[in-house]
């Protein structure tokens, strides 16, 4: 069976990728409920899919991706308007499964397919509440570490004997885990000693943690500061964008002024950069941080 599946992907490669593609647009749909749900303390299983109003949605109406524009982003039930950030997170999941489909190894693949939910859940919560919950944290952790156990290629470790390269595969993992989560946690502690208050959250540690028993320690470094870069540019776009275009300048006072001046969640930073690493720059920052090792020896 699976012998014919793998034959059948080597002659139709489009039937999958377009499989992938719905399979993530079905999950985002599902994060969507987990970012809404999971903070306010409610069950992600029972009741299902309700308007505002309390009516259910019914399931033609609750197609992802394209409910939100065939309804023109307002409820059937009571006309009432509703986020564009809806099919945006299934849009988004629907990518970047496709992306780690085509990028990488099938199992690998599979095992980024699972990171990439909990960083897309990590992200929103974190945008809406600046904290990110443990689940998604600790949690990203925990599920690095087994998944590294059963599947050692995620971290490029291939050998006859499984249970050597799980151990390895695994010891990796750990490595990643620690370094990750001790550098973000180095750079806090001093970061706010030198500006006298909390300058990051310590789920901002432990999610880095997580991050590096998915992706390893150099996933991890190029994260945290290729996180610390997107964060950056994205400010001072925002800010270029309101000086040039009115539209988006705020009508209240200077003082809130936006992304400037108020604090920002980390987190979606780290999970950018971790992306990043992961779907496009992973052997070129890998043969870059190896060449520093070699340096340094």
């Amino acid at each position: 069976m699976l012998s014919e599946l793998l034959y059948f992907d080597q002659e139709f490669p489009a039937f999958f990728a377009g499989a992938i593609f719905v399979f993530g647009a079905l999950v985002g749909s599902f994060l969507n409920v987990c970012i809404y749900r999971i903070p306010a303390e409610k069950s992600v299983v029972y009741p299902g899919s309700t308007c505002s109003c309390g009516q259910p949605i019914r399931w033609f109406d609750n197609i992802p991706i394209l409910s939100w524009f065939i309804l023109q982003g307002k409820a059937r039930c009571c006309k009432a308007s509703y986020s564009f950030r809806y099919p945006f997170v299934e849009f988004l999941t629907a990518c970047l499964f496709l992306a780690a489909w085509l990028q990488q190894p099938h199992a690998k693949a599979f095992c980024l397919i699972v990171l990439i939910s909990l960083l897309v859940c990590a992200t929103f919560i974190d945008l809406d509440h600046m904290e990110i919950p443990d689940r998604f944290s600790i949690g990203t952790g925990i599920v690095g570490v087994i998944l590294s156990g059963l599947i050692p290629s995620l971290h490029g470790i291939s050998d006859p004997t499984f249970a050597y390269a799980s151990l390895k595969s695994v010891f990796e993992s750990l490595i990643g885990l620690m370094i990750g989560s001790g550098l973000i946690l180095w750079i806090a502690l001093v970061a706010e000693k030198i500006l006298r208050k909390d300058a990051m959250g310590f789920g901002d540690v432990k999610l880095l943690g997580g991050i590096g028993a998915f992706i390893g320690w150099q996933g991890a470094v190029f994260a945290l500061f290729g996180g610390a870069v997107i964060g950056t540019i994205g400010v001072l776009g925002w800010a270029l964008a309101k000086a040039i275009i009115p539209a988006l300048r705020p009508k209240e006072t200077e003082e809130n002024d936006g992304l400037i001046g108020r604090e920002m969640p980390f987190g979606p930073m780290l999970a950018a950069g971790a992306l990043l690493y992961a779907l496009l720059f992973e052997i070129q920052v890998d043969e870059y941080l190896s060449l520093i090792q070699e340096l340094i020896r």
